[in-house]
């Protein structure tokens, strides 16, 4: 796969043949792992809930609820949909469960608040987590004000990404066109039905590997569904993104 580094952002990747944000409109962000970077210490938080969860339902010590839990992940995508298919459990229980975590570890984040704002048109989040977890980290990072909504687990009727009716319950919902919107995502197989709607595709990775998720999760795989790779999304929207949208405006 060929490309180029950006001479405006050395953290960023992209195609020979990446899709432009020259006629972008809707601009639509995952939530963990993608607004946030790593030193947040959001997801150790979810993940050890999630594990106390499995631990608490089953009646398992930790190693063996944290072996189950990768289990149910691997093969249903999201622990989530393991426990309702196998166990019929409250997804409202259980994200109530996995979201009871501590907020002050979020810092507030000037210079991506400062670049989601000049952003033109529309600013979506869509997440696999709950709208409330959604809503309480981006306003800790202060930029939960530019955003118009919030498409969370529930409202994909707990049907999780990278399930493709997923997102188009999402466009529909919002009325986005695919091929005017552009998607930042941290999970590199969550951006292959995107981009085979149209959307341009941003993959977002940390600039050190993270402990605390799996390698194939923070991978920077270069394949044709990721248009864009960066490891500072800040960054990669001002140097590469708004340079753009600025031509395409003049």
């Amino acid at each position: 796969m060929t490309g180029h580094i950006s001479p405006r952002d050395p953290t960023a990747f992209s195609t020979s043949d990446s899709r432009g944000f020259g006629q972008v409109d809707t601009w639509v962000f995952d939530l963990d792992n993608t607004l946030y970077p790593s030193d947040a210490r959001v997801w150790p938080q979810v993940d050890e809930r999630i594990t106390l969860y499995v631990m608490g339902l089953y009646g398992l010590d930790g190693i063996s609820a944290r072996a189950l839990q990768k289990y149910f992940y691997h093969h249903y995508g999201t622990t989530l949909k393991a426990l309702m298919v196998e166990d019929g459990v409250d997804p409202h229980d259980f994200l109530d469960f996995a979201h009871d975590i501590d907020h002050s570890t979020i810092k507030l984040d000037e210079a991506l608040g400062a670049a989601i704002e000049r952003l033109p048109g529309r600013k979506l989040i869509l997440t696999n987590g709950s709208r409330r977890h959604a809503e309480r980290v981006a306003d800790k990072l202060g930029i939960l004000d530019h955003f118009e909504d919030v498409f969370d687990i529930a409202a994909a009727d707990f049907v999780p990404k990278p399930e493709r009716v997923t997102y188009e319950r999402f466009l529909d919902r919002h009325g986005v066109d695919p091929e005017r919107s552009a998607l930042f995502e941290d999970i590199a197989r969550n951006l292959i039905v995107p981009h085979d709607l149209g959307m341009a595709t941003v993959l977002v990775v940390p600039p050190i590997p993270d402990p605390f998720r799996e390698r194939f999760e923070q991978e920077a795989v270069q394949e044709p569904h990721i248009d864009h790779i960066t490891s500072d999304l800040a960054g990669f929207l001002q140097t590469c993104v708004l340079p753009q949208t600025a031509t395409e405006a003049g």
